[in-house]
């Protein structure tokens, strides 16, 4: 466990490829049921947007999330000042694809950590290509001095611990 505790903001690919791979409640049950209690204990949150695009599933995933009482951070004025931040740099209007309906939490993620002064946890990779037509939140978190980890970090960082047995 670090010394700070520091609040974190879960982007959508955190819950959704942990549940359908590599952490399944069905062989990682623990996993999950740690979110919850960090969620009982308001270290990790997720906004509205990300929310709503799980919701749009009506899975398991979207039924656990439901149950879980993982805050869901609604929009408020400061979070939409920190979008309109976000905003004023014209390459960070790359980072949601609306052409395709793709990522349109993703600035709303990087809103609410501002606002929260938390860290954002995320599985996308920063783009180091200068001609890309894309950018990811990595790239947008740099640029607006917000620190991002991805979920291996959070795991280590957060001090999850992890024990196997057969059943």
């Amino acid at each position: 466990m670090s010394e700070k505790e520091e609040i974190y903001c879960l982007d959508t690919n955190i819950l959704i490829q942990p549940w359908t791979t590599y952490y399944s409640p069905e062989f990682c049950p623990d996993f999950w049921e740690i979110l919850k209690q960090l969620g009982n204990q308001n270290r990790i949150f997720i906004c509205t947007e990300v929310y709503d695009e799980i919701k749009k599933t009506e899975d398991d995933l979207y039924k656990w999330l439901k149950d879980s009482k993982i805050p869901v951070k609604k929009t408020s004025e400061a979070v939409i000042n920190c979008l309109k931040d976000i905003n004023s740099n014209p390459i960070h209007l790359k980072l949601a694809d609306n052409t395709k309906s793709r990522s349109l939490a993703d600035p709303w993620v990087i809103a609410h950590a501002m606002n929260q002064k938390a860290v954002v946890v995320t599985k996308e990779e920063k783009i180091t290509a200068e001609n890309s037509p894309k950018i990811k939140i990595p790239n947008v978190c740099d640029n607006m001095k917000v620190r991002w980890i991805n979920d291996f970090g959070f795991i280590k960082e957060v001090g999850i611990k992890f024990s196997c047995q057969i059943v």
